[in-house]
């Protein structure tokens, strides 16, 4: 299956000069969502993962669904004060400022092995984030694992040398 059949791509959005890739129109196809998901677990399952961590909103929609394809459990990273109880924070910067990422403190036990999982690499500052979160609980990151990667940006650069499982690429 060519998962780039699936993908709508709008030109100038969010701004001119950005041609955004919607995975929408993906999981709105039960046969092409189920497949992608089936493809990505195939593509780590020689990985020892206990858990799968995704930030939000998007890596909700790639991360809950292998989780549960693997038979592990799903930890989500979420914007600051989005989650209840204690949580780590950590800081990185956007386009146009900054913003926090969390997780519950007692997400991750350490020395526990995670998998994180997005819909798409871009410059790789959301993933590098939520690598340190989950280091920060003293867990193992074992991979990364997005739909679609875009190669150009060179968000591999801030991954530290952590293997990057991606469905589709875009250069």
């Amino acid at each position: 299956m060519d998962f780039k059949d699936y993908i709508r791509v709008i030109p100038d959005f969010p701004q001119a000069g950005i041609s955004f890739k919607d995975i929408t129109t993906l999981l709105r196809q039960g046969e092409a969502y189920r497949a992608s998901i089936d493809a990505l677990k195939e593509m780590v399952k020689e990985k020892q993962i206990d858990l799968i961590a995704g930030p939000e909103a998007r890596g909700f929609v790639v991360g809950a669904p292998l989780a549960y394809a693997l038979g592990v459990g799903f930890v989500p990273i979420r914007k600051s004060g989005k989650l209840p109880g204690q949580t780590i924070e950590e800081g990185y910067d956007l386009e146009y400022g900054k913003d926090k990422l969390a997780m519950h403190a007692d997400a991750i036990q350490p020395g526990q092995k995670v998998l994180i999982a997005d819909d798409l690499l871009a410059t790789g500052g959301t993933i590098a984030t939520s690598i340190n979160l989950v280091r920060r609980l003293g867990g193992e990151v074992v991979g990364t694992a997005f739909f679609i990667e875009l190669g150009f940006l060179n968000g591999r650069s801030k991954l530290d040398g952590i293997d990057v499982f991606s469905l589709m690429q875009y250069e």
